[in-house]
């Protein structure tokens, strides 16, 4: 029994001992992402949390002795018209320009080349894709040529004998909706060109023999075998949209009146135009949240794998 006794305590050690192996293999090449990670992700996020609670400012005492206000900054925050209107542009925006913007278009644009010729895919591509390599910076300077008062847009339809419209100032939100539309789409036409490749045809020949229109073949057979695929890329471009500051605030600076207003341009110029960095970090919380509540429904959305065998 002692002999056994030992015989068990030594293989228990060695388990011990490969486990520990295995956990410190599995940590060395994942040390350097996790200490990026609570550098510049977990840091500012902890810190924009403390900040909060405080007056922190730019300028004035606040700037070098900030005070704890409690929960000053949030009851102000909830009691001020702004933020309500800010998360409603934002809403639109995201739902607009993401989620029915690129997302569809490029869906549409990925049907529109699937089985074509490898010409015709290349030029597609590239044409889409030009726009998503350039610099944000760039690409609204771009759109802004295009859409102001005397621009590309308005000295076509002059061309044409019709009146110009200044169309960031008359249409502001659906200007700067088209504008993430066309900068973003090459991303969820990447994606839904990779994810149909994949689409078993044996399934979708199956459909069309069993007299499936093409409508049908898509709802019934293409869609629900990509469809985690489509909630993967809604959840991506929602995150990035609900971000969006530089293309807005190239293109309206949030105006006419706050029409264009989102939550990032909200937050800056509470922090930098009014110098109230406490206040800021508050509004950057709700944009924290309302980031965090889209991932979890698009996450849940997608489900286990397991559930139907895919």
């Amino acid at each position: 029994m002692v002999a056994a006794g030992l015989a068990d305590r030594g293989t228990g050690q060695h388990a011990g001992g490969l486990t520990m192996t295995a956990v410190r293999r599995w940590l060395a090449p994942m040390a350097p992402a996790v200490l990026l990670l609570g550098l510049f992700v977990i840091g500012p996020i902890l810190w924009s949390g403390y900040v909060s609670f405080t007056d922190a400012a730019l300028t004035g005492a606040a700037a070098s002795s900030p005070e704890f206000v409690g929960l000053d900054n949030y009851r102000r925050m909830f009691a001020d018209p702004a933020l309500w209107h800010a998360i409603w542009a934002t809403v639109v925006f995201t739902v607009g320009s993401a989620v029915i913007g690129q997302n569809c278009l490029g869906m549409f644009i990925a049907l529109l080349t699937q089985h074509r010729n490898r010409w015709l895919r290349n030029a597609v591509g590239i044409a889409v894709v030009s726009a998503w390599v350039l610099p944000e910076l760039v690409a609204a300077f771009a759109i802004y040529a295009f859409l102001n008062a005397e621009g590309t847009l308005n000295n076509l339809l002059v061309a044409l004998g019709l009146a110009g419209v200044d169309w960031l100032y008359h249409a502001p939100m659906l200007a700067v909706v088209l504008g993430n539309v066309w900068r973003g789409t090459a991303f969820s036409m990447l994606v839904y060109q990779a994810a149909l490749s994949e689409v078993p045809t044996d399934l979708t020949e199956a459909a069309e023999v069993d007299g499936a229109g093409l409508l049908r073949r898509f709802w019934h057979v293409t869609l629900p075998v990509i469809r985690r695929t489509v909630a993967t890329n809604l959840m991506l471009i929602t995150l990035q949209t609900i971000g969006v500051f530089t293309l807005i605030y190239v293109l309206t600076a949030g105006g006419p009146n706050a029409a264009t207003q989102t939550l990032p341009l909200l937050m800056y110029d509470s922090a930098f135009e009014f110098d109230e960095i406490g206040y800021g970090a508050t509004i950057s919380l709700v944009l924290l949240a309302i980031g965090g509540l889209f991932a979890v429904l698009y996450a849940a959305s997608i489900g286990d794998p397991d559930e139907d065998g895919t």
